[in-house]
């Protein structure tokens, strides 16, 4: 199995390739043709709530929240269900169960509270960032770490009740502001971003990796303790 991790590939040429795709898309040309518009639109088709995750005034944030909690906790219940070590199963080499939520501390903690709440430093020691990230000083990253999953989810509680404040004071004014800087080191870089940017990288990142989870569920499903 051929895998690309983070790469250009304009000006690739593949001839007779099965090829699956799966993840983010960016600019996606069959043939000069562009497919990304035709891909979100079925995507948007098939799950009703993506479209929320484009949203763009205060009660469409919320809306999305909305439904970023109430489909986790569905994948939560999924994952209850099995024996606890399959949690900590990577599936293809993928994150585990376990690892996929470390990871969604690391990215509220990094757009939520710093950037946006302004907390220079506010990572757990479970935080997880992505695996091509540098590494960067106070920005903690231990793979090796095997917490339960009830330990997980009270640090995602915790993590998502600072979204749920920030999208529930959400303006008009506050939403199209920027945020301030933090002058100090760690992710996202210390400069001002675009308030509304910073909550739909959020949006996305939940969307995304819930999808993913359930896939690795699907999988998971099949295994033996």
């Amino acid at each position: 199995m051929a895998e690309f991790i983070d790469a250009d590939l304009t000006g690739s040429r593949f001839r007779q390739v099965d090829l699956d795709i799966y993840g983010e898309i960016g600019h996606v040309s069959i043939n000069g043709v562009d497919v990304g518009a035709w891909v979100d639109a079925e995507l948007d088709r098939r799950y009703p709530e993506r479209a929320t995750m484009h949203s763009t005034d205060p009660g469409g944030f919320r809306a999305a929240w909305d439904a970023v909690e109430r489909l986790w906790d569905g994948t939560v219940a999924r994952a209850r269900r099995l024996d606890p070590a399959l949690l900590h199963e990577s599936v293809n080499g993928e994150w585990s169960f376990i690892e996929t939520l470390r990871h969604l501390v690391f990215a509220t903690d990094s757009w939520i509270r710093r950037a946006i709440l302004g907390d220079p430093s506010p990572w757990d020691p479970l935080d997880l960032p992505w695996d091509e990230m540098p590494d960067t000083s106070g920005v903690p990253r231990d793979r090796e770490a095997k917490p339960s999953l009830d330990v997980v989810l009270a640090l995602r509680r915790d993590r998502m009740s600072s979204m749920r404040s920030v999208v529930d004071g959400l303006t008009n004014e506050s939403l199209d502001a920027h945020t301030d800087p933090v002058d100090a080191p760690g992710w996202p870089k210390p400069r001002s971003y675009p308030v509304r940017e910073c909550l739909l990288c959020i949006l996305n990142e939940e969307w995304e990796h819930r999808l993913y989870a359930e896939r690795d569920l699907n999988a998971l499903e099949t295994r033996g303790p």
